[in-house]
């Protein structure tokens, strides 16, 4: 008699590590995404070490049972969704940080560490960890990897991608590959690194991560800046951007999401505000780049500046755009958080686009931006328990992310694909470029076992 899948993977994991009862293994179902289809997996895993995760591996190729990798599940595109009767492979338990060089500037992690305690953690080496998406509380750096997260910093120190040095990797056979290095410099082969980065989990499991690390910046000041129109605001970036200053953070808010903020805080910003931008700097004299910033703002038709005097006034301006999304999300219950990015030259255009999406559908749409990147954050509230607005919230979504397309640029700058995106990246990619991404995934994973659905 053949054995099921459930008696070969407890052959290679201890029995707390293999989940069964449904009414728990239908709470690994999804990730925070709407509008994404999640199916019932026959099983999740927790494995502790890389060999466990290479025979759960080589257990479902045995099989032919697709494998979900999973990190915190806080991700926004349906990408670690589970279907029907897979192994869903949760790889929060494996939470250890190997190693912290100071020398070598290097972290060594596996995949379950959460990002703000690898951040706290090479903090006390003075050393710091950038990437810094809004979930950092509680997302996991093998998240991070697999969706290239990004972050409110990202306009100074750049995303997730430019950090992970190095990987070792699960294929879907169970084999063990080492990708990149641990070096300040390394040009050997292709780069298999970055390929990984961004896959969403489709081409082979990260069981552990060399990632780079920078000196501890001083500590931040920040600006904030009121305009009567999106389009001064977005001006003001441009003008910032133009002018060569490296700000440490740039963050738009348009009047929906100010006054989402305010209803559900209390914070006092100004209602007549139809654009507020956060500038901040982390460089030896903060308060002589924020006084320049300023003056290019007022240029631009600020019509109040408020430079912060202190770290904790810095903070109070930034508790706004912290409270952005959960305040949207309190408008009406339901939130789509797009996340689409265009040259910053065509961010006013974007808002403008957006604000009319909003109105040709009858629907609050506010937007929060990193302006510094042109990374912008539509994000839809709608009331899930009425299907004609559910509706309106799909066909609105899907416009903004046509109007990024337009406007040059993409339809993801740190979300990444998933389902809720897949016949988007499509349009974008093109056929031949299509095709040649599904030849790679077909080299990695011939018999399709590897997060199945999403991206393609």
């Amino acid at each position: 008699m053949s054995r099921t899948l459930i008696e070969l993977l407890q052959e290679g994991l201890p029995a707390e590590a293999v989940l069964t009862d449904p009414d728990v293994t239908s709470s690994y179902a999804h990730d925070m995404a709407s509008f994404c289809a999640a199916g019932a997996p026959a099983v999740v895993v927790l494995p502790r070490t890389v060999e466990q995760v290479q025979h759960v591996m080589r257990t479902a190729t045995e099989l032919r049972v697709p494998v979900v990798p999973q990190g915190a599940r806080t991700g926004l595109s349906g990408a670690a969704n589970a279907s029907d009767g897979c192994i869903v492979l949760s790889l929060v338990k494996m939470d250890r940080i190997l190693e912290i060089s100071p020398v070598d500037r290097v972290a060594v992690v596996e995949p379950g560490v959460v990002n703000a305690a690898l951040s706290r953690a090479v903090g006390e080496h003075g050393l710091y960890y950038p990437p810094d998406p809004s979930s950092w509380e509680t997302c996991t750096i093998g998240g991070n990897i697999g969706t290239a997260s990004g972050g409110l910093c990202c306009v100074k120190y750049g995303v997730t991608a430019e950090y992970v040095l190095g990987l070792d990797v699960v294929l879907a056979d169970g084999r063990l590959m080492r990708t990149g290095r641990r070096t300040a410099k390394g040009v050997a082969g292709y780069d298999l690194t970055r390929l990984f980065v961004g896959s969403e989990g489709s081409l082979g499991i990260v069981v552990r991560a060399v990632l780079a690390l920078k000196p501890e910046p001083p500590q931040q000041l920040v600006l904030a800046a009121e305009f009567g129109s999106t389009q001064a605001a977005c001006d003001a970036v441009c003008r910032i951007m133009e002018g060569g200053h490296v700000p440490s953070l740039l963050e738009l808010m348009d009047r929906t999401t100010v006054k989402a903020v305010n209803a559900m805080a209390q914070m006092g910003l100004p209602e007549t505000t139809e654009a507020l931008l956060l500038a901040a700097f982390d460089t030896a004299d903060p308060s002589a780049d924020l006084a320049a910033v300023g003056a290019l703002c007022e240029a631009a038709g600020a019509t109040q500046v408020v430079p912060a005097e202190d770290a904790a006034e810095s903070e109070l301006l930034l508790q706004a755009r912290r409270l952005s999304l959960n305040a949207l999300e309190a408008v009406k219950g339901t939130t789509m958080i797009d996340d689409v990015c265009v040259p910053r030259s065509r961010l006013a255009d974007m808002l403008d686009g957006v604000e009319r999406i909003g109105e040709k559908y009858g629907l609050t749409i506010g937007v929060c931006a990193h302006a510094g990147d042109g990374n912008t954050h539509p994000t839809v509230c709608f009331d899930a328990a009425d299907p004609d607005e559910s509706r309106r919230a799909r066909e609105s979504f899907d416009e903004i992310m046509a109007l990024g397309l337009e406007l040059g640029g993409t339809i993801t700058g740190e979300h990444g694909v998933g389902i809720l995106k897949k016949e988007w990246l499509a349009r974008e990619l093109g056929p031949v470029g299509v095709e040649m991404q599904q030849a790679i995934k077909a080299a990695f994973d011939p018999h399709s076992l590897l997060n199945p659905g999403k991206l393609f």
